[in-house]
């Protein structure tokens, strides 16, 4: 007690008489620094730490205080505790997040904070420091409410500083190097493993194992030590030797340096001398505001910057303990201070490149880096508004990325990560972060100034997106398989990085509406000149159904194609805000309609599409597994709101503003389905039949999506609740789920937020545990009906389960096993136009082409999936139709699904019309499955024809309102007959057309094939010879006739058929009107036991050589006569047979043997 303050008391006179205070300080510490902190090889820390202590703080405490320092500081704390906590965390440490009151996840308090405040009531996460955050209790902007803890109160102003401008100079003087006595000091880094370097150790030093793990376990404590003490060329061996130990191909050497004993010695005190102004600051505000103001002090007439830029320009030179004292200090003054932090922010701000590039080319993980204090002040509201009006903050950050990404810029300027570096990319997505903080809480109010600096920032980042735009094209490999699956990993985890920070770019622009426009209208820009720098030169007319689409050639098969789209998908993000904000009616005051060419904004999102159509349909199997895995997280929910989910949004934008013929035309192009649909080609390539009906399956769905997804804010009026409601009903109609795996299946926020806990039990009730097991939630029962079995969230696995459960549970409730989707929500304005690719004539070609393959069994052109998505476009079309004529009268209704799925789509003589085909598909033995989604939409058809009467009734009454009753009755009557006499007018002449194109096609038919006549000799025969006999015993047993004169015994059975031309339906009897068969038969060696013979049997004959059989089609006789009536005229007849169906009620069944009976009126 008494030696020390004697001892304390003569250092004080002595820097008391000096006039310079700097100079008898640091004689001070030259006397005593190199001597307490002298064994570097083995320290006695206790022993050090007293020296310290005693020597030199002791005496510099009563200087600054003028009274005993224990006392001085007691009375500090007394008169009032610091508001703002400002504890730094330890890596490890236990942090908590209220969930309910933080800004957003960054905002943290620590366990004693957090104990003594009300957030300890609320919901909350905990977390595991990584280490270089600190406690945000006290700070207003990072709470909405309770910033506070008990222990924060506010309390009195302090009210004593000094100046430690010299304690700061000293951090920054050189050394001088007096003796030959040097260290060779080993430097910790994050790419060597403990085991790497113990063995490093040992083979250059030649120590044992333990010596070895002392020194590594220091070093990865510290960040250093010393391994080597002696002169400077021992040292320098030392040095040369761990380096040539540590290196090998894959990794660099150590980081080993030779330091003089002083330097060594003086480096360990400015540590202490750090940590002991971190534990004044604590105690009085002025003691932070005066260190704040010598910091950011700059020398006049010198370019050099202040002295925190320096401490932070130096920062990546510093080892891992030199920094962790330097950033506790900065969190204990500048943070501790509003005013000082913001001024510390600028500074920041203003060496971000610099800084930023440092850390990319450094050794050590973020945590220990200066630029992870960007969280700390980027997430601060005002301070984070203050960096973009006045710093230009996000400019900065965007410019940093291009600068620090250029090496993988292609010759295109596109990004093309093949042989990254992951250690690097894993640096740059700190940047990338450091965006998502300055963005994460929008602006409230907007100043032009902001309004400014946000588009420029806006411009610059368009940038990134122009470079990621395509960026790493495929092309099919065909006939080799690639040697090398490329690297992919990179580019899909940035745009995972990118996914929130483009959502939060939208939610900004969407905050202000001419904002909004401006920026639609640089994106616009932006795709377009990505569109047309790469568009093919040569153009393609496809023409179907009368319908002529002109569009640049191109093949998803054949050329380059990227998954890769950021533009195209933050324009249809824009497209969607300005649709819900109602800012779409000014779109052409900033892109006129001439410039929209929605047609090349579609393109690339189509091609997407169809390249995951052709990759599940096995087309790129030979491009290897990277592929395969970029699919895999194009549909994942981490990046699927930022791809797939844009994607098709993109397509609805394309319907909403193009003919929808031409729309589906295009896309019938892009998926190289023309000539499937065009005409049918039998092939033996199954391969190719399965691609084929693949790619239309995936067609089908894109087109289901496109018409019925409507669930996001702008497509529809719907809010985020009833989207996310909507997730979890169709996760739910899978099977009972527990609440981490729901939550890991919905897409997060910016906040890491997935809206589960706010609409969970509106949809769902739950199911506590049993004995074993986990507690689920399972769906209430009200909500079954919104099940959707084409939800465009469902991978093929969840869909298939999701229909097998949900018919399951009909089946056990003894319903039928329809599921038809929902009624979808009406579209905005924007995107009304969608609903009419339903009924335009290619989707109804579509529809008939695929029905009637179904129809008439031709197996391989169509499959049960096929059929299954048809079924449901007509759902979303008659369940459309049904929602317009019950909100308005039928003469207001356009959309107009049921007339033009009762039309016939061709004046083909077997034409059929959908309602028709459907009927025929319910006898179809494959389609069993589906009979009741089948008679479901036959019944919706009804419903939606009674409700267009019904609607035209209406009309109908209330013009003749105040009419008596039967009056209004007679006139229904007469309107109804009316209607009947148009429809069969209309029927007639539809007939009669029908019968002149085919009186012409045979025309057409016999001039083409009349050699083949001239060669067939006729066989003349009476048509009532065919009917005169029911029953005729055969003249041989070993064969039956069933045709002619002598044909065999018949079996009587009831058989109603429908004439193809008029819909007329027959009872097959003698007595009826005959109903006939069209068949054109040629010689046939098919089933004849006795070929290239002849052999008369009792009035009938074999067969004796090949040709073939048409198929034949159901129609009266009367009809018949007079469409064959110029064939039949012709002077060589060839074996045309017309076949008097009244025949089948004998019940003959062996076609084999006929007799040949011409059929003429």
């Amino acid at each position: 007690g008494k030696e020390t303050e004697s001892g304390c008391g003569e250092r004080l006179r002595c820097w008391d008489e000096r006039v310079d205070f700097q100079a008898a300080f640091l004689q001070t510490l030259a006397k005593y620094v190199p001597n307490i902190y002298s064994a570097e090889m083995d320290p006695l820390l206790e022993k050090q730490e007293e020296m310290a202590q005693i020597k030199i703080f002791d005496p510099l405490e009563w200087y600054l205080f003028r009274e005993d320092p224990d006392v001085c500081l007691e009375k500090l704390r007394q008169c009032g505790a610091s508001q703002l906590c400002g504890k730094v965390f330890k890596g490890g440490e236990t942090t908590y997040s209220c969930r309910d009151c933080a800004i957003d996840p960054t905002c943290v308090l620590c366990m004693d904070c957090f104990q003594n405040s009300i957030h300890k009531n609320h919901r909350y996460k905990m977390h595991t420091s990584t280490g270089g955050g600190f406690c945000d209790c006290g700070d207003t902007e990072a709470w909405k409410t309770g910033p506070l803890c008990t222990n924060h109160e506010p309390g009195a102003a302090n009210y004593f500083h000094f100046l430690f401008a010299h304690l700061i100079k000293y951090w920054l003087l050189p050394i001088r190097e007096k003796t030959d006595h040097y260290y060779c000091v080993l430097f910790n880094d994050e790419h060597h493993s403990y085991d790497h370097v113990i063995y490093s150790l040992q083979r250059a030093l030649g120590c044992e194992l333990g010596e070895a793990q002392l020194h590594t376990t220091a070093i990865d404590k510290e960040g250093r030590r010393a391994v080597k003490e002696g002169p400077y060329v021992s040292c320098q061996e030392t040095k040369e030797e761990i380096k040539r130990h540590s290196e090998n191909v894959s990794q660099r050497p150590l980081h080993v340096e030779v330091l003089h004993a002083d330097v060594m010695a003086h480096q360990k005190f400015a540590l202490r001398l750090g940590s002991w102004l971190n534990k004044l600051m604590s105690y009085s505000s002025d003691f932070r505001q005066i260190f704040c103001q010598i910091c950011l002090k700059e020398e006049a007439d010198s370019e050099k910057p202040c002295l925190i830029s320096m401490l932070m320009l130096w920062d990546a030179k510093l080892h891992k303990g030199a920094r962790k004292i330097l950033h506790e200090l900065i969190f204990s003054s500048f943070f501790m201070e509003m005013e000082y932090k913001k001024l510390f922010a600028i500074e920041f701000v203003k060496y971000y490149k610099p800084l930023q590039k440092e850390y990319i080319s450094d050794d050590h993980d973020r945590s220990i880096s200066v630029t992870a204090l960007s969280v700390q002040m980027f997430t601060v509201p005002t301070l984070a508004r203050h960096l973009i009006e006045e710093q230009n903050v996000i400019t900065v950050i965007t410019e940093t990325l291009l600068e620090v990404l250029p090496e993988y810029l292609d010759n295109n300027d596109k990004f093309n990560f093949q042989g990254y570096s992951q250690d690097k990319l894993g640096r740059v997505y700190a940047v990338i972060c450091d965006l998502k903080y300055i963005l994460i809480t929008k602006p409230t109010v907007w100043t032009d100034r902001l309004r400014v600096r946000f588009l420029e920032g806006f411009r610059s980042f368009l940038r990134i997106l122009t470079c990621m735009q395509g960026m790493e094209e495929i092309q099919r490999q065909i006939g080799q398989h690639i040697e090398v699956d490329p690297d992919w990993e990179a580019a899909i985890a940035i745009q995972m990085q990118l996914k929130n920070i483009l959502l939060m770019f939208q939610e900004w622009c969407a905050c202000d509406e001419d904002l909004l426009l401006e920026a639609y209208k640089e994106c616009h820009a932006a795709v377009m000149r990505c569109s047309t720098s790469s568009q093919s030169r040569e153009k393609t007319v496809l023409q179907l159904c009368g319908h002529t689409l002109e569009s640049k050639r191109y093949r998803v098969s054949v050329d380059p194609v990227s998954i890769h789209l950021p533009l195209s998908r933050t324009l249809a993000g824009l497209h969607v805000r300005l649709s819900k904000t109602g800012a779409i009616s000014r779109l052409q005051e900033f892109v006129p309609s001439e410039q929209f060419q929605v047609e090349l904004l579609m393109e690339y999102p189509l091609r997407c599409l169809v390249l995951v159509a052709q990759v599940a349909a096995e087309m790129w199997r030979r491009n290897g597994l990277s592929l395969i895995s970029q699919v895999f997280y194009y549909h994942d929910v981490k990046c699927r709101e930022e791809m797939y989910d844009k994607d098709i949004i993109m397509l609805q934008i394309g319907a909403s503003f193009m003919d929808p013929n031409l729309f589906l035309l295009l896309i019938l192009q892009r998926y190289e389905l023309v000539n499937a649909f065009k005409k049918i080609v039998p092939t033996k390539d199954q391969d190719l039949t399965k691609q084929y009906n693949i790619l239309i399956e995936e067609m089908l769905q894109v087109l289901i999506y496109v018409v019925g997804e409507r669930y996001m804010p702008g497509v529809s009026s719907v809010t985020k609740e009833e989207i996310t409601m909507r997730e979890i009903i169709h996760l739910l109609c899978i099977e009972p789920m527990a609440h981490s795996a729901i939550a890991k299946s919905l897409p997060e926020n910016e906040n890491n937020e997935t809206g589960l806990e706010k609409v969970i039990n509106k949809v769902a009730v739950f199911k506590k545990p049993g004995v074993s097991g986990h507690g689920v939630y399972e769906l209430k029962d009200e909500c079954m009906k919104e099940f959707n079995m084409f939800f465009y969230h469902y991978t093929k696995t969840q869909h298939s389960k999701a229909e097998h459960t949900q018919k399951k549970r009909r089946k056990q409730e003894n319903r039928d096993e329809a599921l038809p989707p929902p009624p979808p929500p009406e579209f905005s304005p924007a995107f009304s136009n969608v609903v009419k690719v339903l009924n335009c004539d290619i989707m109804m070609y579509i529809l008939r082409t695929i029905l009637q393959r179904a129809v008439q069994l031709e197996t391989h052109l169509w499959t049960e999936a096929m059929i299954q998505m048809v079924l449901h476009l007509l759902c979303l079309g008659l369940l459309e139709e049904k929602q317009q004529l019950e909100k308005a009268p039928e003469e207001e209704v356009t959309f107009d699904f049921y007339h033009k799925a009762s039309r016939m789509g061709s004046s083909a003589l077997n034409a059929l019309n959908i309602l028709m085909l459907l009927e025929k598909l319910k006898s179809v033995p494959q389609l069993e499955a589906q009979k009741d989604m089948i008679n479901w939409i036959l019944q919706m058809f009804d419903t939606v024809k009674r409700l267009r009467e019904k609607s035209s009734l209406v009309a109908t009454a209330a013009t003749t309102s105040g009419s008596e009753t039967t009056k209004g009755d007679e006139s229904t009557q007469d309107k109804e007959k009316a209607e009947r006499k148009r429809k069969a007018e209309a029927a007639r002449l539809h007939r009669q057309k029908i019968m002149a194109q085919m009186s012409a096609l045979q025309r057409n038919f016999i001039e083409t094939h009349k050699l083949l006549y001239e060669n067939t000799q006729e066989t003349q025969g009476r048509e009532d010879s065919v009917m005169e006999e029911e029953s005729i015993p055969l003249a041989i047993d070993s064969s039956k006739i069933a045709l002619g004169p002598k044909r065999g015994p018949s079996i009587t059975e009831k058989e109603v058929l429908t004439c193809i031309l008029c819909q007329e339906e027959q009872e097959v009897r003698l007595e009826s009107a005959a109903m006939v068969l069209s068949a054109c038969v040629q010689k046939s060696t098919a089933l004849t036991q006795h070929r290239g013979k002849t052999l008369e049997l009792s009035g009938g004959r074999y067969l004796s050589s090949a040709k073939n059989i048409s198929c034949s089609c159901s129609l009266l006789r009367t009809h018949f006569s007079d469409v064959l009536q110029p064939v039949l005229c012709h002077s060589e007849m060839p074996m045309v047979h017309m076949i008097p169906l009244t025949l089948r009620a004998t019940g003959v069944r062996q076609p084999w043997c006929y007799h040949p009976q011409p059929f003429r009126s």
